[in-house]
């Protein structure tokens, strides 16, 4: 079973398959649609030439790195600063990781060290690390002890809460509509 994030299938394929650009997608969805977030990572590669590699994001020179971001159609609403935050995110990985970026869920024990993990990246503010804790969880096998307690509610099992539950078109759907319905409720 591979991601249904960007709902490409290229795209779909290197988030599946490359823990760096899972990671660089989830890092970008933040004011932008979700499937232009999670799609960023293989334009990258495209705009790149070549995959994704932590110490050579890590080392680009900053301003190369946000022209390349910039680029018509830009990977971002602020390709700037998400350039930089990519770039952060790529040197964690290399000082705290060996550049290993599945590192940061296969080194956990259990769910609180997973989720510690997850929130210590550049860009993953407790929600976001939660929801990404579930996606691991619920679509790449990522199940230590404790996983689903310390990424509630969104490792429920049956719900619509966030890119964790999406794996096809219709359950992208029953995620807009739960988001919107939570939009209503707040104004409320």
């Amino acid at each position: 079973m591979g991601l249904h994030l960007s709902q490409i299938d290229e795209a779909d394929e290197l988030l599946t398959n490359d823990p760096l650009a899972l990671l660089i997608g989830m890092v970008l969805d933040q004011q932008i649609p979700l499937e232009r977030a999670f799609a960023a990572p293989y334009e990258l590669v495209v705009r790149l030439g070549r995959p994704l590699d932590p110490a050579e994001l890590a080392e680009f020179d900053p301003d190369e790195l946000g022209a390349i971001f910039s680029r018509q159609p830009a990977l971002h609403r602020f390709p700037g600063s998400m350039a930089k935050r990519v770039q952060s995110l790529c040197r964690l990985l290399l000082d705290s990781y060996g550049g290993d970026a599945a590192a940061v869920w296969t080194t956990a024990d259990d769910g609180r060290q997973l989720l510690r993990q997850v929130a210590a990246l550049p860009g993953f503010g407790e929600q976001k690390a939660k929801i990404f804790v579930a996606l691991l969880g619920k679509q790449l096998g990522v199940t230590p002890p404790g996983w689903r307690e310390a990424c509630a509610p969104f490792g429920e099992d049956g719900s619509y809460r966030s890119v964790a539950d999406i794996s096809s078109p219709e359950s992208r759907s029953k995620v807009r509509d739960y988001k919107k319905a939570m939009k209503v409720a707040a104004k409320a």
